[in-house]
């Protein structure tokens, strides 16, 4: 799934009208696996200057890249995080390590030649989709149109617990991306199919 969809969908889930202190922790736990893969992207973009192809094809699937990676995605991990939460009592930790499993769940059906180690450090195992949120080979479209409705459904649950005026302002934003997206890339794809 992309980033913002995980913070979103997230707080949908987990977060409460009694508890606003918690949306912070929801999407920071929503977005927090997949920072390494935007620092490895600016790295590669800006410092290295790979080209995009070079970056997505070889450069990203470099073993300590992809170690990092799976240490950020780890479900097991983020899970004794939670047990340690758990143990000192220590809710903001439970709250975020929480969120994080739930974006590698939501990471784990729709991730095909992609897919990330989610039981890393103790597994190398990866469980390929048969169903992309990218790729059009597989279902991608479809899978994007679902999540794009799963984020506006997610969003209208948690806009009236959002306190703050960013807050709401980024939920309004990322649905308006997600719209505008979908509608030129299928007005685009509609236009080259014509020729």
């Amino acid at each position: 799934m992309n980033t913002p969809s995980h913070a979103i969908i997230n707080l949908a889930i987990l977060g409460r009208n009694q508890h606003p202190e918690w949306n912070l922790l929801i999407v920071a736990g929503g977005i927090l696996p997949d920072i390494p893969i935007f620092l490895f992207y600016f790295w590669a973009k800006y410092i290295a200057r790979l080209p995009e192809a070079t970056i997505w094809s070889t450069a990203y699937y470099e073993p300590a890249v992809q170690n990092i990676v799976a240490l950020f995605h780890s479900i097991p991990l983020a899970g004794i995080g939670w047990l340690v939460g758990y143990y000192f009592g220590w809710q903001s930790l439970q709250i975020l390590c929480l969120s994080t499993i739930l974006h590698s769940l939501g990471d784990l059906p729709v991730h095909h030649d992609d897919a990330h180690r989610h039981f890393f450090p103790f597994s190398n195992y990866r469980f390929i989709s048969p169903i992309s949120y990218w790729d059009r080979n597989h279902y991608g479209s479809i899978v994007a149109v679902v999540e794009m409705l799963l984020v506006m459904l997610s969003s209208y649950h948690v806009f009236g617990f959002v306190d703050s005026y960013v807050g709401k302002g980024l939920l309004i934003l990322v649905n308006a991306f997600y719209l505008v997206g979908y509608v030129l890339f299928y007005a685009r794809s509609a236009i080259v199919s014509l020729f």
